[in-house]
């Protein structure tokens, strides 16, 4: 797919259909073209542009003085907020212009550029997992190619196993945490970000990464015996059953309980086995490894 739909920039800039209708009858900025049915259709530089629009909107300026303002205008205007949330959500629209326009270099230099001012913690919550959300939104409408999401995936992966080694453990802790991710499943940034949590806290990480069977975790809980195992379902694959995981989990590791975060926790709605936990929302997740 080469457009977006008035839909898709709804979910993205967050701003109403019926809200973007109206500022094409009434501006200037936004014409957006028509496909043979009469549909609208966006270009990767209207979602740019409207993200701005959106962006500049939600912090004080009216829509009437934007229109006004010829893009060079409104990027200079965008750059010279001060606030600290403002400052959060302009770094995460640059990462989705950047992904659209395939612009990796630019792209990378954010996330070393923030590195540096806050610290690898706060680049993944404030800028990270927004923009993950955003992306989110993209790959369920698919106007994002599986080869830009591997890509930026792949340079925030980078980062944070960076991040990880970089940690100097002061006091250890007696816990011990195994992380995976079962078959069929290969998003690992969510459980990156819990492997940095607990070693940042002293907590051995004992990481086996993206699709690993069952049998084989089996074998080094029984080994290791660590306090908790860890997974962080994202996207499975089409024979994927969580029904049937999760069964299995609780039959084989009645003596370690499982802690299970990601999309997936989200859209269950049976009943959780005995020695599951779910985790629905990050700041769960950040709660769970604090009270280790």
């Amino acid at each position: 797919m080469d457009y977006f739909t008035i839909k898709d920039l709804e979910k993205i800039s967050g701003i109403k259909a019926h809200t973007i209708r109206i500022w094409e009858q009434r501006y200037e900025f936004l014409k957006p073209n028509r496909t043979d049915t009469n549909i609208r259709c966006y270009s990767n530089e209207d979602l740019k542009k409207v993200l701005n629009i959106a962006f500049l909107n939600k912090y004080g300026f009216k829509i009437s003085h934007i229109d006004k303002m010829n893009e060079a205008e409104r990027e200079k205007k965008i750059l010279s907020l001060s606030d600290e949330k403002a400052q959060y959500e302009r770094v995460v629209n640059d990462l989705v212009k950047f992904m659209i326009d395939v612009e990796v270099e630019k792209f990378e230099e954010i996330l070393e550029n923030q590195i540096q001012l806050t610290g690898v913690e706060l680049m993944i919550t404030k800028v990270i997992f927004p923009f993950m959300e955003k992306i989110g939104i993209l790959w369920v409408t698919n106007h994002i190619n599986p080869a830009q999401e591997h890509l930026v995936s792949n340079l925030i992966r980078q980062k944070l196993i960076v991040g990880i080694d970089k940690i100097v453990i002061d006091e250890k802790s007696n816990k011990s945490v195994l992380l995976f991710l079962p078959e069929g499943e290969f998003h690992e940034l969510g459980l990156l970000f819990v492997c940095y949590l607990l070693k940042r806290k002293g907590i051995y990480p004992f990481y086996l990464g993206a699709n690993m069977p069952i049998k084989d975790v089996q074998y080094l809980v029984d080994l290791k015996k660590p306090s908790y195992i860890y997974t962080h379902l994202t996207s499975v694959g089409k024979n994927f059953s969580f029904d049937k995981f999760l069964s299995e989990i609780n039959k084989r590791f009645t003596n370690t309980p499982l802690v299970l975060s990601g999309l997936l926790a989200n859209t269950y709605e049976k009943k959780i086995p005995q020695h599951v936990q779910f985790k629905k929302t990050l700041a769960e997740v950040m709660d769970f490894v604090a009270k280790l």
